[in-house]
């Protein structure tokens, strides 16, 4: 077992509400996630709960040293593991419904891509809400939110509640393909123009 893997297994035993997850995600899967990082520019990219950091590291690899880079994760532990890993990204411990405050602390006012690795269909119906509402507050029309799901529990009603969701907050929505290499096998979302 890595020590990324016994970290977070650690910190889903402790919290599994908010961890969500047993194992850090795939490289596979980071890839997906993270395609809306674009290529040039100096871009704002937002990342909800890192967790030990497997989108963190894709990411960074595709700025290369460009835009900013600001990670939201709500466990202490987590954020301490993350940001001696990464010196270079901006982690806070901080609730992913204060994004918007966050960005205006910083000087910034839109982000170029939200990338989550949170635990969705965990929340309840206003989590899930306030979550997404923060998350629509920062984005411009150009902007992109990407999100995953687990295979297995696609037809399970908090999955199809946030899947709703999703289409009440962004005007495009679309599942990508499934990432077996992940486990268990995930897909991502891309969501892009939030409604008005």
């Amino acid at each position: 077992m890595t020590n990324d893997t016994a970290l977070f297994l650690g910190q889903w035993m402790r919290a599994p509400g908010t961890t969500g997850a047993v194992a850090p995600s795939s490289r596979r899967l980071a890839e997906a996630v993270t395609a809306p990082v674009p290529h040039q520019g100096e871009p704002v990219i937002v990342e909800l709960g890192p967790g030990t950091g497997a989108f963190t590291t894709e990411i960074q690899r595709r700025l290369g040293g460009r835009g900013h880079h600001l990670a939201v994760e709500i466990n202490p532990r987590l954020a301490e593991f993350l940001s001696g890993r990464h010196p270079g990204v901006d982690v806070v411990v901080a609730d992913a419904a204060e994004l918007p405050e966050l960005l205006r602390e910083r000087g910034l006012e839109r982000a170029d891509a939200v990338v989550s690795g949170l635990p969705w269909a965990a929340f309840s119906e206003d989590v899930q809400v306030r979550l997404l509402e923060a998350v629509a507050a920062v984005m411009g029309p150009n902007s992109a939110f990407t999100t995953f799901a687990y295979g297995f529990a696609r037809h399970l009603p908090p999955a199809r509640r946030f899947r709703r969701r999703l289409h009440a907050t962004f005007e495009e929505v679309v599942a990508g393909r499934t990432v077996w290499g992940n486990v268990p096998p995930a897909f991502v979302y891309h969501a892009r123009r939030p409604r008005v």
